[in-house]
C-alpha cells in the first residue's frame, strides 16, 4: 500500500493535530477490533432486547454504528453496547443443576392458588 494514501475507517483515527492525523494505539484491522453486543429498548418496550453485534474499536464507535445499523428507521429509544468478553452466562448443558434450586421453593409458584373467573389474564 502507498505510504502517502492510507485508508481510514469510521472512528479510527483522532483529531488532526499540528497539521497530521492522530492514530489510535488498537488495531485498525476490522477483524481484530473487539465483538460488541447491541440492546436496544424500542418506543414501546420497557426493557432492552438483543439486536444483534458488531465490531468496533471502542464504546464510542460502537454506539455510533449501532444506532446507524440497527434503529435505521427511528424505532428505538435507548442503545446500549457491552464488549461480548464482559458478558457471562451458564452452561445450557447443566441447566437442570444451575436452576435446581429455584424448585425447592415452592412458596414462589403461585400454583395453589385459587383464582377468581373473573381474573382472564394471570
Amino acid at each position: 500500500m502507498n505510504p502517502s494514501c492510507r485508508k481510514f475507517y469510521y472512528g479510527d483515527y483522532g483529531e488532526p493535530k499540528s497539521g497530521h492525523l492522530d492514530m489510535p494505539q488498537s488495531n485498525t484491522n476490522a477483524n481484530e477490533w473487539p465483538l460488541w453486543e447491541v440492546f436496544i429498548r424500542s418506543k414501546q418496550g420497557l426493557d432492552h432486547k438483543h439486536a444483534g453485534s458488531l465490531h468496533a474499536v471502542d464504546a464510542a464507535m460502537a454506539l455510533e454504528n449501532a444506532r446507524d445499523v440497527y434503529t435505521r428507521r427511528n424505532e428505538g429509544v435507548s442503545v446500549w453496547v457491552v464488549q461480548s468478553k464482559y458478558i457471562h452466562a451458564n452452561d445450557p448443558a447443566t441447566a437442570d443443576e444451575f436452576f435446581e434450586p429455584a424448585n425447592d421453593k415452592i412458596y414462589r409458584h403461585p400454583s395453589f392458588y385459587d383464582l377468581p373467573d373473573a381474573l382472564k389474564h394471570m
